[in-house]
């Protein structure tokens, strides 16, 4: 088990997940493997699969380092951005049941959604919501939701970039259309993009005190202004990482091993 999720319910303001890391090197190990573009993988092994994990090759391993890897001059936000990313899609596949997950993308500065999740009917035959990931590495978690998110998830609910939502949901029902051809996609984009089937995912790093029950609801405070609606509309999970930037560091070090030995026995 490399994450621990205890889940969370703020009386109507919002309700989620505690993220605990149980197990950081194996943690690292499949953060390392979808730095090596393995993440199906590790969808089977979080589904509950017991399969032997692909091989790799040096030139995969060299892409992945430099993925995980700090240059001279960069902003460390970056990197630690997208490990927070691939971490909080692992916790995303861990918490989901009957739903599609769109892959972590590659690009440390990324501009596009953080992720997105398309949640399936009971029939399995249409999509019932697609939640909209917000992942923030941060050490000023408030000002960070306050300030960066709520604007994001608001302009969202204004009905901006629905263009661009529009495009990576069709893609990922074009793909999952290609397991179940039942799935009429044209119909599920025109279910989904109203304005009440849009769910928010905030998921965001916090200090140990932030992490107690008041003091989190504390931390979302207008999110049921911001996305208002069923509770459903509004997720928030979180995790405590001690010394943000320095647990990055180490993690990815970490991470870096795994790739390199993963990519040893070519």
């Amino acid at each position: 088990m490399t994450l621990t999720l205890t889940p969370i319910d703020h009386s109507g303001l919002c309700h989620g997940w505690a993220w605990k890391v149980s197990d950081e090197s194996i943690l690292a190990e499949q953060v390392a493997r979808v730095a090596l573009g393995q993440f199906r993988h590790i969808a089977k092994i979080l589904a509950g699969a017991k399969v032997e994990g692909p091989k790799s090759t040096a030139d995969h391993a060299a892409d992945a380092i430099r993925l995980l890897t700090v240059k001279k001059g960069e902003d460390p936000w970056h990197r630690d951005g997208w490990i927070f990313q691939a971490i909080s899609w692992i916790a995303a596949n861990k918490s989901a049941v009957g739903a599609i997950t769109r892959p972590p993308h590659m690009l440390k500065a990324h501009k596009g959604f953080d992720g997105i999740q398309l949640e399936l009917s009971t029939s399995a035959k249409s999509i019932s919501a697609v939640v909209i990931f917000e992942d923030k590495a941060t050490v000023n978690a408030r000002k960070t939701i306050r300030d960066e998110v709520w604007p994001g998830i608001a302009a969202l609910e204004a009905g901006q970039r629905v263009a661009e939502l529009t495009h990576e949901v069709t893609a990922m029902l074009e793909a999952q259309q290609r397991v179940d051809p039942s799935i009429d996609v044209d119909q599920a984009i025109e279910g989904i993009l109203w304005k009440q089937a849009r769910r928010y995912r905030v998921s965001i790093t916090v200090n140990e005190d932030q992490g107690k029950d008041a003091a989190r609801a504390r931390l979302f405070k207008g999110f049921d202004e911001t996305a208002p609606g069923e509770i459903e509309r509004r997720r928030a999970d979180t995790i405590f990482l001690p010394d943000l930037r320095k647990w990055m560091e180490s993690f990815a070090q970490r991470a870096i091993a795994h790739a390199k030995v993963i990519s040893a026995h070519v």
